[in-house]
């Protein structure tokens, strides 16, 4: 991949803009470092915060409306290449949704490979989903209008969380959101991407990231369901779903092949293929013109997905 493949808004950006290094445990250990000093949210005049700790390591950052409350939510699930990142890195983005869209969003923290692997940190997310669940009515949240989203990492376990609450039944999530999501295992099996440098996460760092989540080589004959959202066969029943990517994006091809089985399971499904656009550039860059009419877009989308059912509806 060149410097022509990307976006003009975002070739001089992403000449600055170093891939990720995690294929030492030093190095993994370095940046986990510099996001636990991320300052702590701080409620304001219209924004509330409060952190609710779930157990070692997993915690839910639940920012509210400080005023009328659309009584929506969306659960958040923080990327990393499942081995980085942390909830912090969101926080301001979490509380402008709160700001523009009038929802609840309960952004989560959960543990990380290869410490903990596959399925700890699902459970984390599954254990935050249960709680916001629970404790719905006292934050004037509709439970049956809260939202799963996530973004790269975040937007894999999302996925296979949503599979998992699909067939476990009980209340569904009203909408899947998901950004540049890490679906499919295989893609870091292909070793000839290797030689393609994609921006920001590129096929050697997927490796790394799939290995240290299902403890062996990505792209084995089977993997433990819900740890691998592109190989579910029967996606029938899912919420709709947004899913964002780009086209100089490491993730862009399962993403659109996983946009396409959500379509013919009879999924509403909406794909945002952005081109140009590589590995989270909306975080990387977002108050380019590109990045801003991504986000609006999808957005939008959010909006209409968790609005009140109209009289006819109900």
């Amino acid at each position: 991949m060149s410097a022509d493949d990307l976006h003009p808004d975002l070739r001089r950006v992403y000449r600055f803009i170093p891939n990720i290094p995690i294929t030492h445990a030093w190095q993994r250990a370095m940046i986990r470092g510099l996001m636990s000093l991320a300052p702590t949210p701080r409620s304001t005049a219209r924004v509330t915060y409060e952190r609710v700790d779930l157990g070692p390591g997993a915690r839910i950052h639940l920012f509210c409306p400080a005023g009328e409350s659309t009584g929506a939510a969306l659960m958040w699930i923080h990327g990393g290449g499942m081995v980085i990142g942390a909830a912090a890195q969101d926080h301001r983005r979490n509380v402008a949704l709160v700001e523009e869209l009038g929802i609840t969003v309960a952004s989560i923290d959960y543990r990380l490979a290869p410490e903990h692997p596959f399925p700890q940190p699902l459970e984390d997310c599954h254990r935050a989903w249960e709680w916001l669940h629970a404790e719905a009515p006292r934050y004037g949240i509709d439970a049956e209008r809260i939202a799963i989203g996530g973004q790269s990492a975040g937007g894999g376990i999302a996925a296979g969380l949503v599979q998992r609450l699909v067939d476990e039944g009980g209340v569904q999530p009203a909408a899947q959101w998901l950004f540049c999501p890490m679906l499919d295992d295989r893609t870091a099996a292909h070793r000839d991407l290797d030689a393609v440098r994609h921006p920001v996460w590129d096929n050697r760092a997927n490796r790394v990231g799939w290995r240290a989540y299902l403890g062996v080589e990505p792209g084995g004959e089977s993997v433990p369901q819900y740890a691998v959202p592109a190989r579910r066969t029967d996606l029938a029943g899912l919420p709709p779903t947004w899913i964002g990517t780009g086209t100089a994006e490491l993730f862009n091809a399962e993403d659109i092949a996983y946009a396409r089985a959500l379509d013919a399971a009879g999924v509403d499904c909406t794909l945002d293929d952005v081109a140009g656009a590589p590995h989270g550039f909306e975080s990387a860059s977002p108050t380019l013109p590109l990045a801003r009419a991504y986000l609006e877009r999808a957005q939008e989308w959010l909006h209409s997905r968790l609005a009140p059912p109209s009289e006819e509806e109900r």
